[in-house]
């Protein structure tokens, strides 16, 4: 049986009897001027899609905390997206880098332009790890969904490959940063983006696998 991290027993203990879904999702709100916001129909879609495709019992309505509050320990998963500037703080920084360290996870999902910035910002948090391209092979692209060719491409952007990459902490992935791919526009609705069926699923299927991986690890 794989061990759970710890940061998601506590809060799976904590909701294991409430009346509804009460584990969220959670969207970081950082600072810089970035829209951290945008994308707002993305993570409900997701928790629905999760919860009838991987059984899993999220509450569609995501959470939304600010990266140096304490407040980020009651979600095992969180998400962050934009276009532009993003700044940590030093407490910002040290305050993610102990929740990853604890057991949380971090995606990270450029919308286009966020990339030179959110590398500063992440560099801030684990000064001593490098981003790292993942092997197509790694179990992140192959825990609910099969993507032999690593990330789905959804959106032209700079019409360069999808990427994804990495944050290593003593062997544990512990941050995911899809580069090149704008799964959370796939993840909208339909009507936002003009995407097709195919794209919005197959950008909904890796979404799975991301939660998927968050929860369960390898």
């Amino acid at each position: 049986m794989k061990q759970l991290p710890l940061l998601l027993l506590v809060v799976l203990v904590m909701t294991a009897f409430a009346p509804e879904p009460t584990l969220k999702l959670g969207l970081l709100k950082y600072s810089g001027g970035g829209d951290w916001y945008s994308n707002p129909t993305a993570l409900p879609n997701l928790a629905g899609f999760c919860n009838d495709q991987l059984g899993t019992d999220l509450n569609v309505n995501y959470g939304t905390v600010e990266v140096g509050s304490p407040e980020i320990f009651n979600y095992p998963f969180l998400h962050m997206t934009g276009h532009g500037n993003v700044v940590f703080s030093d407490t910002d920084a040290e305050n993610l880098r102990t929740y990853l360290v604890a057991g949380g996870f971090l995606h990270v999902d450029d919308n286009y332009g966020m990339d030179p910035y959110v590398r500063l910002a992440l560099k801030k948090v684990f000064p001593d790890l490098d981003l790292v391209e993942l092997p197509f092979d790694h179990p992140i692209y192959h825990s609910a969904f099969d993507f032999d060719n690593g990330l789905p491409k959804i959106h032209k952007h700079d019409d360069k490959p999808a990427q994804g990459f990495g944050l290593i902490w003593e062997g544990r992935l512990v941050c995911f940063y899809s580069f090149e791919s704008d799964l959370g526009d796939g993840w909208e609705d339909q009507e936002v983006h003009k995407d097709s069926q195919q794209k919005r699923l197959e950008a909904l299927r890796m979404g799975a696998n991301i939660i998927k991986f968050a929860f369960e690890g390898e």
